[in-house]
């Protein structure tokens, strides 16, 4: 398997109440697989650039776990049934560290995939410039990430 099998993968900075059904999904497929990854239990993947942000946290594996509990509860939201047992335990306590150009370059990178996909999520949406982040991100003034694929 080539390492960078899944070269789409996001695990967005943003909230994933902005998601829509196809992308909370994808998300969630994603973020299991990198807690896969980081966790040493698969041999694909692992170099993919999605994950360093995670890797620098001082528990990568408990950080994803805590980017994974806030799409499910995302997910219970909105009446979907995500297994949470499928979730490495324990969380991380702290918040990752993220820029507000990273955020905002996700933001806009997920409006045109919404525009796409889900005209009418794109609509609810459309009007905000600052997006919610996840949970598990602080944001603070910055740059896009180096490692994002621009």
């Amino acid at each position: 398997m080539h390492q960078f099998a899944r070269p789409d993968m996001r695990l967005w900075t943003v909230h994933p109440k902005y998601l829509d059904a196809r992308g909370l999904v994808a998300v969630w497929r994603e973020a299991l697989l990198a807690q896969k990854v980081l966790a040493g239990s698969t041999h694909g993947y692992t170099r993919h650039p999605q994950l360093t942000r995670f890797r620098a946290a001082p528990k990568p594996v408990a950080a994803v776990a805590a980017f994974l509990f806030g799409v499910a509860a995302e997910a219970e939201r909105r009446g979907y049934s995500f297994s949470s047992s499928k979730i490495s335990q324990p969380i991380a306590r702290g918040q990752i560290i993220e820029t507000d150009g990273q955020l905002i370059y996700e933001w806009r990178h997920l409006k045109r995939k919404l525009k796409l996909r889900s005209p009418h999520v794109y609509l609810q949406h459309r009007a905000v410039r600052v997006p919610e982040a996840h949970p598990l991100f602080r944001i603070v003034p910055g740059h896009v990430q180096a490692w994002e694929k621009k």
